[in-house]
């Protein structure tokens, strides 16, 4: 079953608005830090004070949606600052999007991007065993398939292993057949196409997944959230399923903002799953 995907819209009053609110004390921002040569190689990082202390911070690296087109990372201030004042230290990169790459050249730089923080933090003393992805949109497809095809991860120098969680948010995983002339440019041909689908590469080893999706997302077919979730589920593998009846594609990431997470569980979702996973700060 395809997933109905179209790029958001662009980053508007509310997102400024919800960054502008975003929580600074207690969070230091490391901007423009390179993983990579290039220009859409560069990520920014959101260190929790706690991170100081003995006890090392989880760290989750969050890759941002945009129908593999469009994003960049300061639009995301809102949800890495919200995690950071929580003791989380986390990494938002920004990728290279189509039409200059076409699949896999993201996957291959999220990979990177994901070397890099393994690096950055055992360098800073932190442990590189507590490291969570988390997206959302085709963010939340770019994670699921860091995490379940070992390839990407093992190119850039990284076990799979390494990965404590996934989190997952209203995100393709399932989406075939492609019908959008712009996902056929995007992920080549056909038969190429079962490689993008992260449910393609589930096996007992995966680590665990929150999938949350809202039932009423017009943009990424909430069912792609409930097939990876039992493909999960029937090999052995951790497939935690959360579906929030009335939200849609944006109100689902929109619920990590300090204002908004009191009225929605999304937030609370996640910071319980990195805590069983064994990243508590």
């Amino acid at each position: 079953m395809s997933a109905v995907l179209a790029p958001p819209a662009r980053a508007g009053v509310a997102v400024d608005l919800l960054n502008r609110l975003a929580p600074r004390r207690g969070v230091a921002v490391l901007s423009d830090l390179a993983y990579g040569p290039g220009p859409r190689h560069r990520l920014d990082a959101y260190v929790p004070a706690r991170a100081a202390a003995s006890t090392p911070a989880p760290v989750v690296v969050f890759f941002y949606g945009g129908g593999w087109e469009e994003g960049e990372r300061g639009m995301y201030r809102f949800v890495a600052a919200a995690l950071a004042a929580r003791g989380i230290l986390t990494l938002v990169p920004d990728y290279r999007l189509y039409p200059e790459v076409r699949f896999p050249a993201f996957m291959e730089d999220a990979a990177a991007a994901v070397a890099w923080a393994r690096s950055f933090v055992a360098a800073q003393g932190w442990d590189p065993g507590r490291l969570f992805l988390m997206g959302h949109s085709a963010g939340a497809q770019i994670a699921t398939l860091l995490a379940l095809d070992a390839r990407y991860l093992r190119a850039a120098g990284v076990a799979r292993g390494l990965i404590a969680g996934v989190i997952g948010l209203a995100g393709p995983y399932d989406f075939l057949p492609l019908r959008s002339p712009t996902l056929k440019a995007i992920f080549g041909p056909e038969a190429a196409w079962p490689a993008s689908q992260p449910i393609t590469y589930v096996t007992p080893s995966a680590p665990p997944m929150l999938l949350a999706a809202g039932t009423a997302d017009r943009v990424v077919d909430p069912g792609n959230a409930r097939r990876l979730a039992a493909r999960l589920r029937s090999v052995g593998a951790t497939g935690e399923l959360h579906l929030y009846r009335g939200l849609g594609h944006r109100a689902l990431i929109g619920g990590f903002a300090s204002v908004l997470a009191p009225l929605l569980p999304v937030r609370r979702a996640t910071l319980r799953f990195i805590a069983r996973c064994g990243g508590t700060a």
